[in-house]
């Protein structure tokens, strides 16, 4: 650098200090991704090319449509839910006398790993046949009413796949709770005394004046969530390894790999990358117009 001529040192400053970084993505993120997507034009043993083939068995092979239908599912109510439940449970601890513990208290899943949240409720949900006793605490408290255990993820795939969509909003709502809980101390005591004064119930503030103001945070909130469903894989993998229809997508590329189909597992990944990439835009947009509101 300082054999560079006065005038050059300070433009190749910047690249100099930068390339470091970008030779790391290069080799840790780029190569990889182009390898992916070079594979997954290929076949097994990675030694012909056999063009959209692997892509069409992803569209046409029933386990993975399975697994489709299911990975939409959780984007529809995992991200609805823990979005939902998130906002109205700030609105709500928002006004609670000892708000700090509240709070605590609802954001205690977040820091469990998906994989321990899994085991805990494969324990909740455990069955036995009836007339033994019950080890799962969901099944004893029924058998405790009187009530046939429910076999909750070996049943069919509605209850098998809402068991586990419920075990992820369990372990997100505290999550949105605390980032829209931030914004909402923002607003103005000040516009919510306006309302008030005008007339507006309290049910009307919340869905007129709260939400609308929210909505910046509720859309950043909600994209993540919906990156975190596209991604969802521990919970499955360990409650159910995707048996009894509970395949997702990051589980049948798991399963492809294991099954030494490298073409097939690179084309679920290069889709779920593709699906990922627009909301990742999204985020990053929101994020970029709120600092420029700030």
């Amino acid at each position: 650098m300082e054999r560079l001529p006065d005038r050059l040192q300070g433009w190749a400053r910047p690249y100099f200090w930068a390339l470091p970084a970008v030779g790391f993505a290069t080799i840790f993120m780029v190569y990889p991704m182009v390898r992916t997507v070079i594979i997954s034009f290929r076949n097994n043993d990675d030694t012909e090319w056999i063009g959209l083939a692997n892509y069409k068995y992803f569209f046409t092979f029933p386990d993975t449509l399975t697994a489709l239908r299911n990975s939409v599912a959780w984007l529809v109510f995992y991200t609805f839910f823990a979005v939902f439940l998130g906002l109205i449970i700030a609105i709500l601890v928002d006004r609670v006398r000892y708000e700090s513990l509240a709070k605590i208290a609802i954001f205690l899943p977040v820091p469990i790993s998906a994989v321990a949240a899994s085991i805990i409720w494969k324990f909740m949900f455990d069955y036995q046949p009836p007339g033994t006793t019950q080890t799962g605490t969901l099944n004893a408290v029924l058998a405790t009413f009187g009530r046939d255990p429910v076999a909750w993820l070996i049943t069919g795939p509605f209850v098998n796949n809402a068991a586990l969509i419920f075990v992820g909003i369990w372990t997100a709502v505290g999550f949105c709770m605390v980032i829209i809980s931030a914004s909402l101390k923002a607003i103005s005591s000040e516009v919510l005394e306006a309302a008030r004064i005008d007339g507006a119930t309290e049910l009307q503030i919340v869905r007129l004046v709260v939400t609308p103001l929210l909505w910046p945070t509720i859309t950043v909130v909600g994209t993540t969530m919906l990156i975190n469903a596209l991604k969802t894989f521990d919970i499955v993998y360990v409650m159910t390894n995707g048996a009894y229809d509970t395949d997702v997508i990051a589980t049948r590329m798991f399963s492809q790999l294991q099954s030494s189909h490298f073409g097939r597992a690179a084309a679920v990944g290069v889709v779920l990358f593709i699906a990922i990439v627009p909301l990742l835009i999204v985020n990053i947009r929101r994020f970029q117009q709120q600092e420029e509101q700030r």
